[in-house]
């Protein structure tokens, strides 16, 4: 996924800039970038790999060249940004969060206007600039922002910094967020309205999908309205949002908490413990217990004295060796003791696997593993909440291209995706059996929905039931 933070303010910005990105750092591994509008009307900009170290260690030797009072910035999982623009709208600066699937579609088009692309990723085209290039095809920023947004498929939030504000769009259909924050002489805007707190900013308002507002430091007004339909991505609350984050007024831990208590109510499973698998697992845990009625305890425990992050290694044997080590096992806990334990997801399924092995070594009674959501079928074509690049990177697909063949039409993968139906009672079995659990139970869209608390179609699920409209 990615991040995005702004600042507008009467005075020096670069404070609450800096650190207002740098808590978007759950959001990305790869990038990180900040521009800012300076004193001396030029534009200056950072961007640094962020694969091998932190945000903050990358760009604090660089906060003595900001000295303007407005900015942007972006932690990215897919790009370099922000991107620098001079065109017809003038000069701007662009980060965006955003997921172009049809983005060569779109680059053959442009490159037939005999336009030019200038930056790359790993030789491919940046999508930022891909969206700029076609921002820039409008007669003002806002007709940009729409004309954009109809051409791509997948989804685009995005904030524009220009000599005298920021403009900030939500994506067309919601699918990620956006909140402005108002301080005392300041405003802000960001994906995570966590990052408002610490730095003097107070909650404000929240953008409706596909609304474009234009923010100063004296306010901030609307430039088009929100659309009727949402469709925000479901996957923030149960994993890549902050646990004190908001969405549409709804806190992430409270979502969790109530997947679990709906989860642990629900299940009569004779167990002794409730243990998260940390981090993600944690908020969801204290809820099963609550809700079952059993002791919380920490078989597992991060490590967080070296290991508070997990980077991204290029090949996968040291992207496994990163997260076992990570992780430290409490036997005194699990020892002869019939454990539930409480995760996000399942995705691979490989480090879950290799969690269960150690324990069954140290002497666990039984493993019982409790997912707050419901399994992950379809890829996601609008949001990059995983790295997968392929179907079949889903142990779920796997299970499924090994008893239909390698069509399966999308009918049968519904069926997968209904709780209850007998191809889903052996999906499920099938991974309990691959991963050697004693148990294991996924939650319902029924569950997810209500913790949530909005109308289903008012939520993205489609990575569960491939529900979906607007791609």
């Amino acid at each position: 996924m990615s991040g995005l933070f702004g600042v507008v303010s009467k005075k020096r910005c670069v404070n609450e800039l800096f650190y207002g990105i740098d808590y978007h750092s759950h959001l990305g591994t790869k990038k990180g970038g900040m521009a800012v509008f300076n004193s001396d009307g030029l534009f200056a900009r950072s961007i640094h790999n962020l694969e091998q170290s932190y945000f903050r260690i990358k760009f604090e030797p660089d906060l003595q060249k900001f000295d303007g009072n407005l900015g942007i910035g972006a932690i990215s999982d897919t790009d370099s940004q922000p991107i620098l623009v001079n065109s017809k709208l003038g000069r701007f600066a662009i980060s965006t969060v955003a997921k172009v699937a049809n983005i060569q579609e779109l680059e053959n088009e442009i490159l037939a206007k005999n336009k030019n692309f200038t930056e790359f990723n790993s030789g491919k085209t940046n999508q930022t600039e891909l969206i700029a290039q076609l921002i820039t095809e409008g007669e003002s920023f806002e007709k940009g922002i729409r004309y954009a947004q109809s051409k791509i498929k997948g989804s685009c939030t995005l904030l524009i910094l220009t000599p005298t504000s920021i403009i900030a769009a939500r994506d067309y259909f919601g699918r990620t967020p956006l909140s402005i924050g108002k301080g005392v002489d300041s405003f802000a805007v960001a994906s995570e309205d966590c990052s408002f707190a610490n730095l003097g900013f107070e909650s404000e308002y929240v953008l409706g999908p596909g609304e474009v507002v234009e923010i100063t430091s004296n306010g901030y007004r609307q430039l088009l309205a929100p659309e009727k339909r949402c469709q925000i991505c479901s996957f923030l609350w149960i994993y890549y949002g902050n646990p004190t984050s908001n969405y549409e007024g709804i806190n992430a831990d409270h979502v969790r908490h109530n997947l679990g208590v709906l989860m642990g109510k629900e299940d009569k499973t004779d167990i002794d413990v409730v243990s998260p698998i940390p981090d993600s697992g944690t908020c969801m845990a204290i809820g099963y217990a609550q809700g079952k009625g059993v002791p919380y305890r920490n078989a597992m425990i991060k490590y967080s004295a070296t290991w508070p992050r997990s980077f991204t290694p290029a090949d996968q044997s040291m992207r496994s060796l990163v997260a076992k080590m990570k992780l430290l096992p409490n036997y005194s806990v699990i020892k002869s003791q019939k454990v539930c334990f409480c995760d996000d997801s399942i995705v691979r399924g490989t480090q879950l696997k290799d969690n269960i092995e150690t324990f069954y070594r140290h002497g666990v009674k039984q493993i019982h593993i409790r997912i707050s959501c419901p399994p992950l079928i379809f890829p996601c074509p609008f949001v990059n909440y995983t790295s997968s690049k392929s179907p079949l990177e889903l142990i779920t697909r796997r299970y499924i291209q090994s008893q239909e063949g390698e069509y399966c039409s999308d009918e049968v993968l519904k069926e997968y995706a209904t709780t209850g139906t007998e191809r889903y009672n052996k999906m499920v079995d099938h991974i309990r059996t691959e991963l050697k659990m004693d148990t294991l139970q996924f939650n319902t869209i029924e569950n997810l929905v209500k913790a949530i608390g909005l109308p289903k179609e008012s939520i993205c699920t489609h990575c569960f039931d491939g529900s979906s409209f607007g791609y």
